[in-house]
């Protein structure tokens, strides 16, 4: 999902899409097609906004480079990110269906959690990471081993447990999806698709050990080119070591 205006990151963003933008050494849409492609998951529609869609088809073609297939589709207006995953229907053939946010950059991989999720037979799985600053996400409220409830950017979280951009649906979502009503912000919210499946039960999680980030304002841009540069380099020095 690379939609959105980059308000946030303006003047940057007057020329190019957020997801455009450098994250160290690479341009920051690739972390997140990387992770997919690691997991299996080869057939990837990008949603981007209208304007600088054509910098997505100069910059990925058809996918060849990363050893995937890539069709992209159109958000016309900020609609939200649930929106922007309706789009995709057609695509997905409203079969089981794996998002992930342009600006979101992991380092665990998620070659295990696919695996999970393709085993599942029912429902969604997402995953959490504490954070220090659970007000600028989605706060998950976890009971025993069940998710109980989602709350958007709350201004008392109800734990340090952000959501992140990364989310594994089953069919069902393309139902779920269609009958979301606008938000005050007047969009449809991926929240209320994950709350969707926590009331019917079926919402699994997983929580990550290594570090993960947006990237979508200035500080966690600097955070995210931080944590890059320093996992790169140390990689650099490990392989200058022979370690591996």
């Amino acid at each position: 999902m690379a939609g959105g205006t980059g308000s946030r990151m303006f003047p940057n963003t007057k020329v190019t899409n957020k997801h455009l933008l450098p994250v160290y050494n690479q341009p920051m849409i690739y972390y997140p097609l990387q992770k997919m492609v690691e997991a299996g998951i080869k057939n990837i529609a990008i949603v981007s906004g209208s304007g600088n869609a054509g910098h997505f088809l100069n910059l990925l073609g058809s996918g060849r480079e990363f050893g995937a297939k890539i069709s992209f589709e159109i958000q016309e207006e900020a609609g939200g990110i649930a929106q922007a995953l309706g789009l995709c229907e057609d695509f997905a053939d409203r079969e089981k269906v794996v998002v992930i946010l342009g600006d979101n950059i992991f380092e665990d991989s998620i070659v295990g959690a696919a695996l999970n999720f393709e085993r599942q037979e029912r429902g969604a799985r997402i995953f959490l990471k504490e954070v220090t600053d659970a007000q600028r996400f989605g706060v998950a409220e976890v009971s025993g081993d069940k998710i109980v409830g989602i709350e958007e950017k709350p201004g008392r979280p109800k734990s340090n447990l952000a959501v992140t951009g990364l989310y594994m649906y089953d069919e069902q979502v393309w139902d779920v999806v269609k009958n979301l009503k606008p938000s005050g912000r007047g969009e449809l919210e991926i929240t209320d698709v994950n709350n969707f499946y926590i009331r019917q039960g079926t919402m699994q999680y997983e929580t990550l050990n290594g570090w993960w980030t947006d990237a979508g304002t200035f500080p966690s841009w600097l955070r995210a080119n931080n944590l890059v540069a320093r996992k790169v380099m140390n990689e650099g020095e490990r392989k200058a070591a022979g370690l591996l």
